[in-house]
């Protein structure tokens, strides 16, 4: 796993307005954790990982390959007033929204290849 996932996720965060004590509140975790892993002293468990995907609606992959880019399905919220409820109730629903996305995708390689 790369350092630059802790980058990538710090970009994340920041885009959608959440402080690193929101993240670790989500993940369970001690803010101190958030920092070290944004600064790439520490990497995030792979766990973890698959938490923030659903938060921020990306693949696991955009989050550990250099090459891409993490492109987020929606950054839907903003702000200290946001819960740790809201993030779970988010989480879920961006996880609906990628399974949903995966499934289209491969129902088009199922029709490709019928054709």
């Amino acid at each position: 796993m790369s350092v630059m996932s802790g980058h990538k996720v710090k970009k994340l965060r920041e885009m959608a307005g959440l402080s690193q004590g929101q993240i670790a509140q989500f993940l369970d975790v001690d803010q101190s954790t958030i920092s070290k892993c944004e600064k790439g002293e520490r990497q995030f468990q792979v766990d973890q990982l698959e938490q923030l995907c659903s938060l921020f609606g990306c693949e696991l992959a955009d989050l550990v390959n250099d090459e891409m880019e993490a492109k987020p399905l929606c950054i839907a919220f903003r702000g200290n007033a946001i819960e740790n409820e809201d993030l779970i109730a988010i989480a879920d629903i961006h996880k609906i929204a990628l399974n949903l996305v995966q499934m289209q995708s491969l129902l088009e390689r199922v029709i490709s290849v019928e054709s």
